[in-house]
């Protein structure tokens, strides 16, 4: 119980550091070898690229789990708590539903792709795993939300309505 209490709470942030450092080292190690010892690395940039790549898609569950997406907030200001949060809910499905068919159809592609990267020779599955991993990590951190929605729309239901002030 505690490793799934300890996943919940920081699997994005361990992974995002690891490749964060592992880009950092990499890009730092290939300025050094090019330019104070005239030799380059030929696979440092390719797989700083796929590091990069696995960032963007594990940094997307991590902004939903911390609620930091960009967002227009125009429409939902005309409403107050219960408007605000049912829209919000509105959205959080749809993000599911797109979270959820690129975690479907990026699987079919990294089953299907058989091709190895130029300079590393790796399978290119484990690049094309990234939006797939991401993706799937993102529909369980919106899971959460959505729960977490509902709980605060039983919450906002319970009030008086004098006690529902607009945000």
């Amino acid at each position: 119980m505690k490793l799934i209490k300890w996943l919940d709470e920081y699997v994005e942030e361990y992974i995002l550091v690891v490749l964060s450092i592992l880009t950092v080292i990499i890009v730092f190690t290939q300025v050094f070898m090019r330019y104070v010892l005239g030799a380059s690395l030929t696979w440092s940039e390719e797989i700083a690229r796929y590091l990069f790549i696995w960032m963007i898609y594990v940094g997307v569950s991590y902004g939903v789990k911390k609620g930091k997406h960009l967002g227009v907030d125009a429409f939902p200001m005309m409403f107050e708590k219960k408007g605000k949060l049912i829209i919000d809910m509105i959205v959080s499905v749809a993000f599911f539903i797109f979270a959820v068919v690129i975690a479907i159809y990026g699987m079919d592609i990294v089953l299907k792709v058989t091709r190895e990267s130029a300079a590393l020779e790796i399978p290119m599955g484990w690049v094309y795993a990234a939006p797939v991993v991401g993706m799937t990590l993102t529909a369980f951190r919106l899971i959460q939300k959505f729960v977490w929605q509902v709980k605060e729309l039983k919450n906002v239901n319970q009030q008086k309505p004098e006690e529902q002030t607009r945000i």
